[in-house]
């Protein structure tokens, strides 16, 4: 993509992560004495210097006061929890008037590179495409939503696994969590967002449907390396990262 101004960044860091069993906000838990949110900023700094927006929640004082200490961005906080699809609408607001495209990364996938991002926002203007989701094949699809596909090998929809059907689970083309949307598609999407399905969240995945429907395009870039999109959920799936790092 040729113009980084017209180029915003959300980071999605506002949920708790229930599953670390800790009241500690998940972002802030450090792999080699380095915040896990740290490494996503670090990645993104050089790709864009302004208009990076970090949605805050659980904690949010806190968080915002650690990531305030080596980063300049801005914050934008999601009063109630309520899904990444309103998570990112809490986000939009703050970005600048002049933004075209939006890249949303989550704050929990510290191994993510920044040849990646930038392939995939490379992939997304080539294509002319108005969502691309960056996605990957790995083994076992357990705990990721399922990217599924039509006839036409293109996608047809996400599916979370808790409302995955038992087909839809046995697909190892996974979601990453990581898209780079047209910002005006964005907007019109996240306002036809509904709560009908089973965690009763604003899922920002069902912008994919939602395109369809509208006629959009949409992209599927697959990754090469399913290990650097892992997300960090469970105190082991932070002990596998760090142990990932120190291998590099």
């Amino acid at each position: 993509m040729r113009h980084k101004e017209e180029l915003g960044i959300i980071i999605l860091a506002a949920g708790r992560g229930t599953r670390m069993q800790s009241n500690k906000p998940k972002v802030l838990y450090t792999i080699n004495g380095k915040s896990i949110i740290s490494y996503i900023l670090n990645c993104v700094k050089n790709i864009v210097q302004k208009n990076i927006i970090v949605v805050i929640g659980y904690k949010a004082e806190k968080v915002k006061k650690e990531i305030s200490k080596q980063f300049k961005v801005v914050f934008a906080l999601q009063k109630q929890l309520l899904g990444t699809g309103n998570a990112v609408k809490v986000a939009l607001p703050y970005l600048s008037k002049h933004i075209k495209n939006v890249v949303v990364l989550c704050g929990d996938v510290p191994l993510i590179q920044e040849k990646t991002i930038f392939d995939l926002i490379n992939f997304h203007s080539k294509n002319q495409n108005d969502i691309t989701v960056l996605s990957v094949v790995v083994k076992n699809p357990l705990g990721y939503g399922r990217v599924v596909l039509d006839n036409n090998k293109e996608i047809f929809c996400i599916k979370e696994e808790v409302d995955a059907n038992s087909d839809e689970k046995k697909i190892c083309l996974v979601n990453s969590g990581i898209y780079c949307i047209k910002e005006e598609f964005l907007k019109k999407a996240l306002d036809l967002l509904r709560l009908d399905n089973v965690q009763k969240e604003y899922y920002l995945t069902d912008i994919v449907g939602i395109g369809r429907v509208m006629g959009r395009k949409i992209g599927c870039m697959i990754g090469n390396n399913h290990k650097e999109l892992i997300g960090i959920n469970t105190i082991t799936q932070l002990q596998q990262v760090e142990q990932i790092m120190m291998s590099l």
